[in-house]
């Protein structure tokens, strides 16, 4: 009880901060993602593959999990809660994406990510990818913040959509997004079916144990990684294609 209370008093001071027009330098951001499961597997249900079908039939249409930011000024660590995984889902592998870990430097712009994309573990050493995002005027308010629309393309054709705020002076956000003029609040990928939205913001110090370096996986690149996975999924038609956008959020 007493945890809910200051985690309560927290975020109020958070949010008392941004109505005086103070930005936040640090603290947590707990983010939802939600999944249509199904769309997901549709391309891998095609040409009457009655297995697959009666597979996706067993599960649950949407998957909702959470994973945390935290961050300050120079540094910033995304990772998931823990979550009980769905049998039938463990069975296939689990979901894409749900033992993602990204850390990045944010002063010297240096990301290292720890990815499992299906049996292959990543460890990504590389710079933080620079993305051509396009500010628009829309606006919503977002865990309490008022947050901006921008759009910008991963593979050259798959929209993203995020909404940042500048309340929170820290260019970060879900998975390996950065470079808007605050934190990202809000990610949608409508071909992956799946968003990603802020659910809280708690002001906190950040300790240093809490901005550790991940290190599972075989280190790699970000370009070295694609061509990984591209040879070894070259054989599953439309399903390669999103197993390479996964890999690259």
């Amino acid at each position: 009880m007493k945890s809910i209370i200051l985690s309560s008093v927290l975020v109020m001071t958070c949010l008392s901060l941004v109505s005086k027009g103070q930005v936040i330098l640090q603290g947590k951001i707990e983010y939802q993602r939600k999944m249509n499961i199904h769309r997901q597997f549709d391309d891998m249900s095609g040409d009457n593959n009655s297995y697959m079908e009666a597979f996706i039939a067993k599960i649950p249409k949407f998957d909702t999990r959470n994973f945390a930011l935290v961050f300050n000024s120079k540094q910033s660590k995304y990772s998931p809660v823990k979550h009980d995984e769905n049998p039938m889902l463990a069975m296939m592998g689990g979901l894409p994406g749900t033992e993602t870990v990204v850390w990045n430097d944010l002063e010297h712009q240096k990301t290292i990510a720890s990815k499992k994309v299906y049996e292959q573990a990543f460890l990504v050493d590389d710079n933080i990818r620079k993305y051509t995002w396009k500010i628009l005027e829309e606006v919503r308010t977002i865990a309490g913040f008022s947050c901006r629309k921008a759009v910008t393309k991963i593979n050259d054709s798959v929209v993203v959509v995020a909404f940042y705020t500048d309340k929170i002076s820290v260019s970060s956000g879900p998975e390996m997004f950065a470079g808007l003029p605050g934190m990202i609040m809000e990610l949608a990928i409508p071909r992956l079916f799946t968003t990603w939205v802020a659910q809280s913001v708690v002001l906190e110090t950040v300790a240093p144990d809490q901005l550790t370096v991940p290190e599972k996986g075989k280190k790699t690149t970000i370009v070295d990684m694609e061509k990984s996975i591209r040879s070894s999924t070259k054989s599953w038609g439309k399903f390669a294609d999103k197993s390479i956008w996964w890999s690259n959020l």
